[in-house]
């Protein structure tokens, strides 16, 4: 098979030695609901090998799911207002310099965890530490994607948190369609291995390595999908 990959990505990468190549997998918008499996079975299936490895973002697995909290759920309350205007917002999506994400994390983590955060984070900012709120805030918050239609107007009004037992999803996908795979949260500013299948060796650093370019692109490609296979 020919691999391809995005504008500006590219098909090669070597890591510790060894070169893999990955070919961004193309498929339909996936929606809230939907059963990935069927999805795996349908796009990747046909072109999967022994000895490959599937890397998919974290965002479909949890629109299957239902991980999602609809804007109407959260009413911003006095402290997402004040403490959101001294949050960063990044480019990259939503954080909590926007008051649903800073509600959201209040919901989450509870007000007195996000007040210690916001005084930790603004004072480690002063000495050049960033991320120190999300750190102690925790990953649900961290990982929370949408309220925001930059790229995808269907997810203006929705938020997207981080799959449920993402390692236990591959383990499924392993089991079921016979996939090494693993579950990824990765943009263009940094990537994060959330779960792998149970017969992958790799090390989490080897296999964050491997999609450190973020070969999905961020944009409106719809490859959340990525085979990855040793180059021979």
């Amino acid at each position: 098979m020919e691999f391809v990959a995005n504008k500006g990505k590219n098909v090669e990468i070597t890591v510790n030695g060894t070169t893999y190549m990955r070919h961004a997998i193309k498929t339909h918008f996936v929606n809230q609901g939907e059963d990935y499996m069927e999805i795996f079975r349908k796009y990747v299936s046909p072109i999967y090998e022994e000895g490959d490895i599937v890397s998919s973002s974290e965002k479909i697995i949890s629109l299957c799911q239902n991980r999602v909290v609809r804007r109407e759920e959260l009413r911003i309350g006095f402290w997402a207002r004040l403490l959101s205007k001294f949050a960063s917002h990044p480019d990259s999506g939503v954080g909590v310099g926007e008051t649903i994400k800073m509600q959201y994390a209040i919901s989450k983590a509870g007000l007195p965890k996000v007040l210690a955060a916001s005084v930790a984070g603004g004072v480690c900012k002063l000495f050049g530490k960033k991320g120190v709120f999300y750190e102690i805030v925790g990953n649900d918050v961290a990982g929370l994607d949408g309220f925001y239609d930059r790229v995808w107007e269907q997810y203006r009004d929705i938020g997207i948190e981080n799959p449920e037992n993402p390692s236990g999803v591959c383990d499924e996908i392993k089991e079921n369609l016979g996939m090494s795979c693993m579950i990824v949260d990765a943009n263009d500013l940094g990537q994060e291995v959330l779960g792998y299948s149970y017969d992958i060796t790799l090390s989490e650093e080897e296999l964050q390595g491997i999609i450190s370019d973020n070969p999905c692109g961020q944009e409106q490609q719809t490859t959340p999908i990525v085979l990855i296979r040793k180059k021979t």
